[in-house]
This record gives structure tokens, sequence and C-alpha cells, in this order.
């Protein structure tokens, strides 16, 4: 069969896919990811096909609408920020997505969250099946908070009801890319929520790609809707570390990793010069990745900067890693085992951040808003001398890598 995988958003949003993607070649299958422009390298370093959609995340994050959502003082706040982001890309996203579509004729349409929406009604009009494939919970749930809340729980009615107003909002920003893709079809209007409730009455097939040891899938959830395990990023054939930093670990003890991913926190120089100083302070040797951030090159012999490496070769050589807990960083430290100190700046990652904490595997988050170089420090610390830590994150790690995330998904395809 011919699969086409849409997403879109930042780093994390699409790494997880080649591994999806090259384990549905490995089947027999025909892949290509639809994605922003940026990303096709690693897409085709895969042996994946690639098809453009439109803008580029780390522009969009370096925008003053970006800058003012990674700055928000509330959940709240800032999910009404994303919208305002997300509205002004989402019409273009849908005219690329169905433009694409139609070129390529796949036989069945796979969607990641940002783009479900969009790729729903595309696979109506074309009339060939879809399915979601997604990184994050993101149905409603009487048992936990919506995961672009802080996590925790409300309450069983509070979930439900925080969940459905989050619904509600990010429906405002996709409304009318919807439209337009649904016009163009001739497909009768339909509003988000209305089309949510189409999902649910079809049992729209929504594979999520993490682990039920992390979060178990939640009882009231519909048939339909699968934890599968998580899917790993595919590292290209062929890759090899940088002699410099095979050099740097083999020189001491484990070191401790800071990176901050694809978000884009500010002044990359003084988040460098803080991360320098909180390693300093706990003792410990340092591998600084500079990210979207673009944390500088530091001056220390205990420290060395680094650009992209892939997280399953790097992670179980640390002792713990610092990191913004993103869907994708938080699933690459419990692959490895490693303790975690999550930094979480905006949208799903203090979710996920809470839940490294109440799991035992990280210690209680250090948000960017809040962070200084004594608080990342005392983290950091506490995180390589207490031996739990390590030893829940090795029991964790071992359950998660005994999983298949890609097999519900094979078996979809072969169903149909």
């Amino acid at each position: 069969m011919h699969v086409l995988l849409a997403t879109a958003g930042s780093r994390g949003d699409v790494s997880p896919y080649t591994g999806l993607g090259v384990r549905l070649i490995a089947e027999g299958h025909k892949v290509t990811i639809a994605t922003h422009a940026p990303f096709e390298e690693m897409v085709r370093a895969c042996g994946l096909d690639f098809r453009a959609l439109p803008g580029d995340p780390r522009e969009a994050l370096k925008s003053e609408d970006g800058q003012k959502w990674s700055q928000a003082k509330s959940s709240a706040i800032g999910m009404f920020r994303q919208m305002k982001v997300l509205k002004k890309e989402m019409v273009r996203a849908a005219g690329a997505l169905a433009d694409v579509a139609e070129e390529e004729g796949p036989d069945v349409l796979l969607a990641a969250p940002m783009v479900s929406t969009i790729a729903y009604s595309v696979a109506k009009g074309l009339r060939v099946p879809s399915a979601g494939v997604f990184l994050s919970p993101s149905y409603p749930t009487r048992e936990f908070a919506p995961i672009l809340s802080k996590g925790g729980s409300f309450g069983p009615l509070g979930n439900v009801l925080a969940a459905n107003a989050m619904v509600r909002m990010v429906g405002s920003a996709y409304a009318p890319a919807s439209a337009v893709v649904r016009e163009r079809y001739g497909l009768p209007k339909l509003s988000v929520g209305q089309a949510l409730r189409e999902q649910n009455t079809e049992k729209w097939p929504v594979f999520n790609g993490y682990s039920r040891h992390v979060i178990p899938r939640p009882a009231d959830w519909r048939e339909g809707m699968e934890v599968c395990g998580y899917w790993w990023p595919h590292v290209a054939p062929g890759w090899q570390p940088p002699a410099e930093l095979v050099e740097f670990l083999e020189a001491g003890p484990p070191p401790v990793f800071v990176g901050f991913g694809s978000m884009v926190p500010g002044d990359g120089e003084h988040l460098g010069r803080l991360a320098a100083t909180a390693l300093r302070q706990a003792g410990v040797r340092g591998v600084v990745q500079a990210g979207w951030a673009d944390m500088s090159s530091l001056q220390d012999e205990n420290l060395i900067t680094i650009g992209d490496v892939p997280h399953e070769w790097l992670f179980p050589r640390m002792a713990a890693v610092v990191h913004h807990a993103g869907a994708g960083t938080s699933a690459a430290a419990l692959r490895a085992g490693v303790p975690a100190i999550p930094v979480p700046v905006l949208a799903d990652q203090p979710f996920w951040s809470g839940t490294l904490a109440r799991l035992g595997v990280a210690t209680p988050p250090v948000p960017m808003s809040t962070i200084t170089a004594d608080r990342l420090g005392a983290a950091v610390h506490a995180a390589v001398t207490d031996p739990r830590f390590r030893e829940r994150a090795t029991a964790l790690s071992a359950l998660i890598n005994a999983e298949d995330g890609a097999a519900p998904v094979v078996e979809f395809l072969k169903r149909l």
C-alpha cells in the first residue's frame, strides 16, 4: 500500500514517524511523509519519500507571536497565543496537504495531531481510509487533565470539562482550514466538535505512540483508540558520532546532557552560561546541545557543545539528562533508562514533566520561566546522587523496550 503520513510542528513532531515509516517499508509498503521543508533531509536520509508542507516551525517560534507563546505565564494564556500562531498557518497547510494527497494518490492517509482534523477531511474527500497517529494522549478522559494543561488531575468531571474547553479552543484555530478542505470536496460543513462526534461514531482509528507503562489506556476511551508503545526515530545508516564527542566521553565519568530541542527560549548565550554554572555547582561534566536555542559554545574542559546527535546513541552514555520534556525527548530518556531533570517551556511539556516526576524517573520540574542556575544545579545533583532515580528509570526502560509500538499500525494496514 502507499501510505501518506502527514505531520507538522517541531523536530520532535516529525522524527518518531521516521521510525514508523521505516518499519512500514520493511513490511512492503511505500511511505511518503508530508511535513515542513526543513525536515526533508532527515526524512530522505531514512529512505522515505518526502513532500513539503508550508511553514517553518523554527521561524514561527522566533516570531513575536511565537516568543509570546513560549513566555506565557499560564497554560490558558499560552493556549490562546498558540492558537494565534497556528491559525495563520493552518489554512495554507490545508490546501497544500490536499494538493499533495491528490498528486500522491495514497491508499491510506495517516495523520499526526496537528493536522489530523484537516487530514480526516482530505481522506473523506478522496474516499480513502485514514487514521490518527498521535504521540500524546489527545482525547478527553476522566482519568487525567488534558495534555495542554499542566497535567495532574482536576477530578473526573473537571478533567472532562477542561478537555472539552480545550477542544473548543483548538477547534477555533482549525475551523477555517477544515472548512476550506470540506468546501473543496463538496463535503457537508462540520464544526470541529461535529467532526469529532463523527469520528467517534465511525470508531475512527487512533494509534497512540507511547507506552502503557507510562500512561495506561484510559478506561473511558472508545473502541478504536489504542496505546501502542513508542515509535523510535530512525538513525540513518552509516551515522558515526563526532570524534571529539567520543574523545570527551572516554576522558572521564558519564556526563549530564543539557538540551532544549526545538525550543527557542531567547538568549542562547545566557542559557548556556546558566547551564554551565548549574553543572559546575552539581560537580558533573556536561554535554550541551546547542539546539534551536543556539546555546553558545562554552570554554570549559568539563563541557562540550554539540549539534544534532541521535538520542538513542547519546542518552545511554549519560548520568542524567536535562531536557524540555517534549514527548520525543521524554521518550528517548525513558528508553535509555537514565534519570531526567525536566525544564518545560510550553504546550504538552508540563504534562510530560509531571508524568516523569510521578513515575519517579525524574526530579520535580524546573520550569524555564523560573529557572536559575541554583535550582537547576540542585536538581542535577539530586538526579545523579539519589540511586532511586536510576533504579526506577532502568526498570521502566526494560518494560518500554520490550514493546513493539509499530505492530498495531502494521496490523491495521493488513486489515485494510
